[in-house]
């Protein structure tokens, strides 16, 4: 073929992330601040979830100091519209955060969730590149959820998945033991901050 000065057909490549220029990346927040209290720090991830035939994309919202899961939602794509959705149902149900850490992600440097942050007056941290220890609180849940509930089951469809997520997020909030939190419960610690604020 290269005598011939021949090639193969092949499809163009399609332009399917913005450049560097066109997105904002916001600097971490956490290094040097105690978090100590509810809503003074909320995080945000995304991580796949192996169904029958393919996978599906949990993203979830948390507070940092409590460990509590806000707010939850899954799809079978990872797109800005999880992630938005997701922190809507947050800030709907809870208020609003100081800060909001999450990746550098295109899901959370999309200008529709930074100005939702925004609107919000919500100061935006992102992990430096790299880092996912940075959100460790996530990560750590998202090991905990898959270790305990995913690895162990073998879900047939998206409803048995949603139920599943759901009764272990309600277990992981309401009922489990959390040893960093002097072994009391997330979501109990989460209101007795609240109330102490109140």
């Amino acid at each position: 073929m290269k005598l011939m000065n021949i090639a193969g057909l092949r499809p163009k490549k399609r332009k399917i992330s913005l450049k560097k220029d066109e997105i904002k990346i916001y600097p971490y927040l956490l290094n040097d601040i105690d978090i100590n209290r509810a809503n003074q720090v909320w995080s945000s991830d995304i991580t796949y979830i192996p169904v029958k035939n393919g996978y599906m994309y949990l993203c979830v919202v948390m507070d940092w100091c409590s460990k509590s899961v806000l707010a939850w939602n899954i799809s079978n794509t990872m797109d800005s519209n999880l992630v938005l959705k997701t922190t809507q149902e947050a800030i709907e149900q809870f208020g609003r955060p100081e800060i909001f850490n999450s990746d550098q992600g295109s899901q959370y440097t999309s200008k529709k969730h930074t100005d939702c942050l925004k609107n919000n007056s919500i100061k935006i941290s992102m992990n430096s590149k790299g880092r996912a220890i940075d959100n460790i609180v996530i990560e750590r849940f998202f090991r905990t959820l898959k270790y305990e509930e995913i690895y162990i089951k073998e879900y047939e469809n998206v409803k048995e998945l949603k139920e599943g997520i759901k009764n272990f997020i309600d277990f992981y909030n309401n009922k489990r033991f959390h040893s960093a939190l002097g072994y009391d419960k997330p979501m109990s610690v989460y209101k007795k901050m609240l109330h102490k604020v109140a």
